[in-house]
């Protein structure tokens, strides 16, 4: 790939880098359609049990790149009238969120820099957000005469701040900084710049260490389940029965053999 680097610096750990340093990351269709390829390498790659979001330079992602693409009437196919041919480009847009949701591992974001329009978008559909002190965010659609409840951003920030935030934030497409993002909740942790990834590794090699494989995609499962709109009722009986699985696996008799001894498991995915 050309734009996007996949590595795996740490056992069961992958690191996808949007890598386009020189156009702060912008989504190119050539970018968009890496990205959606990684996604579904690393999907199918259970031996990877969590994946780490970054880009490459001073920035994350600044969005659809107007410049190339969007903005000079570029086609995503040939062999498309207009109207299919945006369709299908808004599809590819659109299903990116849902991707990050479907693939089986938790997503950390480490949000290096200023994180705009679509790479606010994927931001938000990563199951943990974490950014430095140069990070700022915002719902750049709006401001460039399109409606702001694009990319799922109309789902997931409500969630992540509240719904009076959220339509504030949607409605005028101002910049939040670093410090807001972590008093209304859209982060989790605000890092020094030399510090963002270590973090993200030490949070991913927690997920490693303390839960099974099983766990972690049962536990996703669920988050992802309930966030849709599952009633009380409906999240317990996802919750049992996926207990109940976990109960007959391999993993769970070693775990606690191990928390017994007081030592650290070594999950298997058995």
């Amino acid at each position: 790939m050309k734009y996007v680097l996949i590595e795996n610096p740490r056992p069961h750990v992958a690191v996808l880098t949007l890598n386009r340093p020189d156009r702060y990351n912008a989504l190119s269709f050539e970018v968009l359609q890496e990205i959606h390829a990684a996604l579904d390498e690393i999907g199918r790659d259970l031996k990877t049990r969590v994946l780490i979001i970054t880009g490459a330079g001073k920035g994350f992602c600044a969005g659809a790149d107007l410049k190339e693409g969007l903005g000079n009437g570029q086609k995503w196919s040939s062999e498309l009238g207009p109207v299919q041919d945006r369709y299908q480009m808004q599809m590819a847009f659109g299903s990116l969120p849902v991707k990050i949701r479907q693939i089986p591992q938790p997503v950390i974001c480490a949000v290096n820099g200023p994180a705009a329009g679509g790479g606010f978008a994927i931001a938000l559909a990563s199951d943990i957000r974490i950014c430095t002190t140069t990070a700022k965010f915002n719902a750049a659609f709006i401001r460039i005469g399109i409606g702001a409840a694009d990319m799922a951003v109309s789902y997931f920030l409500p969630k992540a701040v509240g719904p009076a935030l959220a339509s504030e934030l949607m409605y005028t497409g101002r910049f939040v900084e670093s410090d807001e993002a972590l008093r209304c909740g859209l982060v989790s942790r605000v890092l020094p710049p030399d510090k963002l990834m270590e973090t993200a590794f030490e949070l991913a090699g927690d997920m490693v260490k303390h839960a099974s494989p099983f766990g972690l995609r049962i536990t996703k499962e669920a988050i992802n389940l309930v966030q849709g709109g599952l009633s009380l009722e409906e999240a317990v009986h996802l919750e049992n029965r996926n207990q109940v699985l976990a109960l007959q696996t391999q993993d769970f008799m070693q775990a606690t053999a191990a928390w017994i001894q007081k030592k650290t498991p070594e999950f298997k995915d058995r």
